[in-house]
């Protein structure tokens, strides 16, 4: 059996958290945040339960370490994420300082850490995060299609 590369050892979490996501009806999209190799934060995608556009995985995650930490900066921090961040999300990640983003699955209708555009790298701010992508991207990327053809398959049925 294959050892997880420590990358793959918290894309997994984050995965894992995707799937809470999706038990609860969810876009299963998961997050993690670690320091010093412990999680200190962690949050999946909530927006339709909790009526809130803020309710992004990465975002849940961020409050969460940054409450651990007792800091608005995650410098020092590494954040794996299961589908490329968003506008929203990537300013966050450079509003927090986190260095170095590891993404499961690109985004390319509203990504921002290289698809559509890059938030990340952007050299006119004063912070710009490292990307890694295609950590456990296949894991990531069929648990999202799978998702989204099970809504559609809904849809037609009339069950949403």
């Amino acid at each position: 059996m294959r050892k997880y590369t420590a990358e793959e050892k918290y894309m997994a979490m984050a995965v894992r958290q995707a799937r809470q996501a999706a038990r609860i009806g969810e876009v299963p999209i998961g997050c993690v945040i670690v320091r010093d190799g412990e999680v200190i934060g962690r949050g999946y995608n909530r927006r339709t339960v909790d009526h809130n556009v803020l309710a992004h995985a990465e975002i849940t995650a961020i409050r969460k370490a940054c409450r651990a930490v007792g800091d608005w900066r995650l410098e020092g921090c590494d954040l794996y994420v299961t589908l490329e961040p968003c506008p929203m999300c990537a300013g966050a990640i450079i509003q927090a300082r986190i260095p170095r983003v590891y993404v499961g699955a690109m985004n390319p209708k509203a990504g921002c850490a290289g698809s559509v555009m890059n938030i990340l790298g952007e050299k006119g701010f004063n912070h710009q995060a490292e990307v890694h992508t295609g950590i456990l991207g296949d894991t990531c990327s069929a648990m999202l299609k799978t998702f989204f053809r099970e809504l559609r398959e809904k849809r037609k049925e009339g069950k949403t």
